[in-house]
């Protein structure tokens, strides 16, 4: 193989597919990256075998031919260079790396050793804007479980029903969702997946702000084909709860919160919380008032927040980390805060597909 390439390209192409490589692999050529050269183009791939990243890229294409080389080292170098980088590789595809003055070798391994694709059926397809999904990803991934023995919950939930996409992570603690209306959905879309929470890092990652995303469905795995870059990955068997059952059917009251002064008052009295073994915060509910109350081993504090509210004053306390948690993901100026009593669950939910469902703590 013998190529030339732009040293910004292939470093943005290198930046997409080294992520997913672990400090740790199973076997050596995982720790490489898959490169075969032909017809104008370069073609980079990695695998952890259970995700698989694959980009094109133009490139002056001199003799056709793969290797692999270590990942990290090749885009520590690349992300270096300035100009034109030029890969030579020799029978053992070891691989003489120059740009400019600069020249460098790295050791390759058998592009034959690297783990062939799964034979793959797409079952059905979807399109979104990237934009639309990188925004579900990070409006709902925090609330995956990490911890949680069930699979399913390790994942995202992604439901397809009537044109309508309902995206769920729930760590069995708090729940996040998203809904969003698909444009030009097929016949035959219907159905549920759950894809991995790494999956869905690795998307929000590389996905752009402008362009599309095509979904592709099969029985065990999923493809996303982004414009030059195809992330494949196995999908979560199971079954998801029935995460409807958890959101109440109707509120006693709706209280309108501005995201800024909610946040400032958190993260104020969060000082007094951020070593205490079971960290726990009161919102207090009073006429025309939000109140929050925080008291653990290193100090106690409080604050308040006008609101509109007219009901009945009580108070209810929460883990401040996952009350916290999904305003650092949202961008809007507003929250509707939805509450029937202090023992049920309390919602958080925007104009535009939102919702947020958390558990008061029992209070001792």
């Amino acid at each position: 193989m013998k190529i030339k390439v732009k040293h910004d390209v292939l470093c943005k192409a290198l930046q997409k597919v080294t992520n997913i490589i672990g400090s740790r692999t199973t076997l050596p050529v995982l720790a490489n990256v898959w490169m075969s050269a032909e017809d104008g183009k370069l073609t980079l791939a990695t695998t952890d075998l259970e995700l698989r990243l694959v980009t094109e890229i133009p490139a002056e294409v001199e003799e056709a031919g793969k290797t692999t080389l270590p990942a990290k080292k090749l885009f520590g170098l690349v992300s270096r260079f300035n100009g034109e980088v030029s890969i030579e590789s020799n029978e053992n595809f070891h691989s003489t790396i120059r740009c400019g003055s600069m020249e460098i070798m790295l050791l390759g391994l058998n592009p034959d050793d690297f783990p062939e694709p799964a034979p793959f059926e797409v079952v059905r397809s979807i399109k979104l804007k990237q934009s639309d999904l990188a925004e579900i990803i990070e409006r709902i991934s925090y609330a995956v479980s990490i911890e949680d023995s069930r699979k399913v919950l390790q994942g995202i939930l992604l439901s397809i029903h009537e044109g309508k996409l309902t995206a769920v992570a729930t760590d069995g603690k708090r729940l996040a969702l998203v809904e969003k209306m698909l444009d030009g959905v097929s016949e035959g879309s219907d159905g549920d997946i759950i894809i991995t929470l790494k999956s869905a890092q690795e998307l929000k990652r590389i996905m752009e702000k402008e362009g599309e995303v095509t979904l592709e469905i099969g029985e065990k795995q999923i493809i996303f084909r982004l414009a030059g870059t195809v992330v494949t990955s196995k999908l979560i068997e199971g079954n998801y709860p029935n995460y409807r059952s958890v959101i109440p059917a109707s509120f006693k009251h709706t209280i309108a919160v501005q995201c800024d002064r909610f946040v400032y008052a958190l993260e104020i009295l969060s000082v007094t919380l951020a070593d205490a073994n079971s960290p726990t915060l009161k919102l207090n509910f009073k006429e025309n008032q939000l109140g929050f109350e925080a008291t653990s081993n290193i100090g106690e504090g409080s604050e308040s927040i006008p609101v509109e509210y007219s009901g009945e004053e009580m108070s209810a306390s929460f883990n401040p980390h996952y009350l916290l948690d999904p305003f650092k993901h949202l961008s809007n100026d507003q929250i509707l805060l939805k509450i029937n009593d202090v023992i049920s669950p309390i919602t958080l939910e925007t104009a535009d597909g939102f919702l947020y469902v958390i558990m008061p703590l029992r209070n001792k």
